[in-house]
């Protein structure tokens, strides 16, 4: 497979290339604008959706600035969030909050800088605007997940954060449901004739018969409350550190049932997989009440985050990470062993939820 397609293949047309601009001169001078000078250090982070730097600053702080993807969120749906955590850090909940910035007028990049609300910046270049928000630098190591003490832990920091994310609804971010994490993902796909001709038709009726699935499971369920969450609450969103868990990257915070904030944090078989659980909802249930009928809507999620990330990474293929990410992408084996785990996915949500009740 060629992970570059050729110019005026429909993978090419999905998506302007991103970032093209944002070299180390750029982030410095777009941290220098709010006052925050840098020492000429940074590292850029692991991040596909976002571009992530920690810079070394004059004074001897380091910190973590993010540079939002282009035409992903707007402006209000990413105020939304560092509100969500600013809210969280109030309520001594270990989360990372963007920081309010001032622009500096002594800076000769103030110019390029201005600020769309107090912690997000747009930083305006000749190949684009980039918009941007800075954070705490925090260290830490990943969870001890075969340790119940740990998972009950981290158990009773997501029953804090969904006490507050029940106070109230979001306004501008998503809700994640079957329809916009599931079958709209799949039109979408289907409507951009990427997929191999010789996988689509598998992979088409499959879908349809998970999704079929997903909303039966949806619909046998009572009406799950909807909460503000993290919404991608995996390992490598949880940090371990000498004083327990810290949570990282809200940049996927949605509305929706509280389980899409715990099954990402289960592993192993079904027997692993009940004991973690009952760890983590021992803690969580010490801060917030659990709708265990909600438990059956673990398969049924896990399916969707499997069409949203297929559409996720079509949606992004001319990143030039993108496709050295994910080489096998658009072969007709990457499309068939979707199709086969879809299928999984289809016999695990006909069988009794986790947890026994």
């Amino acid at each position: 497979m060629n992970p570059n397609p050729p110019a005026g293949s429909t993978l090419d047309r999905l998506s302007e290339t991103p970032y093209a601009g944002l070299g180390p001169e750029v982030v410095l001078d777009a941290l220098e604008a709010v006052g925050l000078r840098g020492d000429g250090r940074l590292i850029q982070l692991n991040s596909y959706e976002n571009r992530v730097f920690q810079v070394f600053l004059e004074d001897g702080r380091v910190v973590v600035t993010k540079f939002y993807r282009p035409g992903r969120w707007s402006d209000a749906q990413i105020l939304e969030e560092h509100a969500f955590a600013a809210e969280l850090v109030a309520s001594e909940i270990p989360v990372t909050a963007a920081w309010s910035m001032a622009l500096d007028d002594a800076s000769r990049h103030a110019e390029r800088v201005t600020l769309s609300g107090p912690t997000l910046a747009r930083l305006d270049t000749p190949l684009g605007a980039y918009r941007f928000s800075v954070s705490q630098r925090l260290a830490g190591r990943a969870p001890e997940l075969e340790d119940a003490g740990t998972l009950e832990w981290i158990g009773r920091f997501i029953g804090r954060i969904h006490a507050i994310g029940a106070l109230k609804p979001f306004e501008y971010r998503q809700t994640l449901d079957p329809k916009t994490f599931g079958t709209d993902n799949r039109d979408w796909l289907l409507s951009q004739d990427l997929i191999p001709p010789d996988a689509e038709p598998a992979w088409r009726q499959t879908t349809e018969d998970a999704l079929v699935a997903v909303a039966e499971a949806f619909e046998r369920s009572p009406a799950p409350r909807p909460l503000r969450l993290h919404g991608d609450c995996h390992l490598g969103n949880v940090l371990w550190g000498a004083d327990g868990p810290h949570f990282v990257d809200l940049d996927d915070a949605v509305m929706g049932p509280a389980t899409q904030d715990l099954w990402m944090l289960l592993s192993g078989d079904r027997a692993a997989m009940t004991r973690q659980l009952a760890a983590v909802l021992d803690g969580y249930e010490s801060f917030m009440d659990f709708d265990w009928r909600e438990l059956r809507l673990i398969e049924p999620l896990r399916t969707l985050r499997m069409i949203h990330h297929s559409a996720w990474i079509a949606r992004r293929w001319n990143d030039p990470a993108f496709p050295v990410a994910f080489p096998w992408f658009d072969s007709p084996s990457y499309w068939a062993e979707q199709t086969s785990r879809l299928r999984e996915q289809i016999k695990a949500m006909a069988e009794p939820p986790l947890g026994g009740r």
